[in-house]
């Protein structure tokens, strides 16, 4: 059982930044894909970003190109989503998930609200 609790969120001006961390349970940490997910209200769950065990390979949904970036640390068993330039458009409940030995985990997620 993986078990992910998410922090960070909060209210922000467009044009600002937030990270957003998502820590991790478990001993294989450094095997998990990693991602966030956002669900804006009203909308269905759409994937942002997404990281591969080592770090060394992100993917982007293409609007988040250029101002998010997804990172880790599995010394901490932490993953992170750096969000700058944010739009109104932005605010979602953002989520986190791993995908481990064939299963799949999400946090409980954490409200960002972008002020316009």
């Amino acid at each position: 059982q993986v078990q992910l609790v998410e922090s960070g969120g909060g209210l922000v001006q467009a044009g600002g930044s937030l990270r957003l961390s998502c820590a991790a349970s478990g001993r294989h940490f450094s095997s998990y894909v990693m991602g966030w997910f956002r669900q804006a209200p009203g909308k269905g769950r759409e994937v942002v970003a997404a990281i591969n065990g080592k770090g060394d390979s992100t993917d982007y949904a293409d609007s988040m190109k250029g101002r998010f970036t997804i990172s880790r640390d599995n010394a901490k068993n932490t993953v992170y989503l750096q969000m700058n330039s944010l739009k109104a458009e932005d605010t979602a409940v953002y989520y986190c998930k791993a995908l481990w030995n064939g299963r799949q985990y999400w946090g409980q997620g954490t409200q960002v609200t972008v002020s316009s």
